[in-house]
């Protein structure tokens, strides 16, 4: 799902939907099967969880890749909407979401902004964080940004140390 974003408030109401539909799903988590096999199974092949921001059908597990996504993209494009009021807003399509060449997060206004975003357990598992800061090093934005999420980095703060070539590491808290 591409969408945009050009105020807080749609940001704000983007990630009240998360909530709710997050909340959709730990419900369903307690109505699962005593059988932890037959659990297990629900939660990787029932669509009985919700995509994040449509109240549309997916397995669990899919649900919860999606719901990170979508959260990395809309506290980068939150911090991004007070950083960058030039952008006039901007383009979400994170994760898989993103067209081939694009990026999960861009400015509205062409060559302003551009960022990749990621949610994992540490940032350079599967060398994701490394690739961002390749693809971003090589595009035509003025600011170019990596944003992650990952319990090893609990606050929205800059990574100055992961950085390089001229591109921001930030981390955004979960909550």
């Amino acid at each position: 799902m591409i969408f945009n974003v050009c105020s807080i408030a749609e940001v704000e109401a983007a990630l009240a939907i998360i909530e709710d539909n997050t909340a959709y799903a730990c419900a369903v988590l307690r109505e699962l099967p005593a059988d932890p096999v037959q659990a297990l199974a629900c939660l990787k092949f029932d669509p009985i969880g919700s995509h994040p921001l449509e109240r549309r059908p997916l397995n669990i597990v899919e649900q919860i890749n999606q719901t990170f996504s979508y959260l990395v993209a809309l506290k980068a494009a939150r911090l991004l909407l007070e950083w960058h009021p030039d952008g006039e807003g901007f383009r979400l399509a994170p994760g898989a979401h993103a067209a081939v060449g694009g990026l999960d997060v861009e400015s509205l206004a062409p060559g302003i902004v551009g960022a990749e975003t990621f949610a994992a357990v540490r940032p350079e598992n599967n060398r994701k964080l490394a690739g961002d800061l390749v693809k971003m090093a090589a595009r035509p934005e003025r600011f170019r940004y990596v944003f992650f999420m990952s319990p090893l980095f609990p606050r929205t703060e800059r990574q100055a140390k992961l950085e390089r070539d001229g591109v921001q590491v930030w981390s955004v808290a979960m909550q």
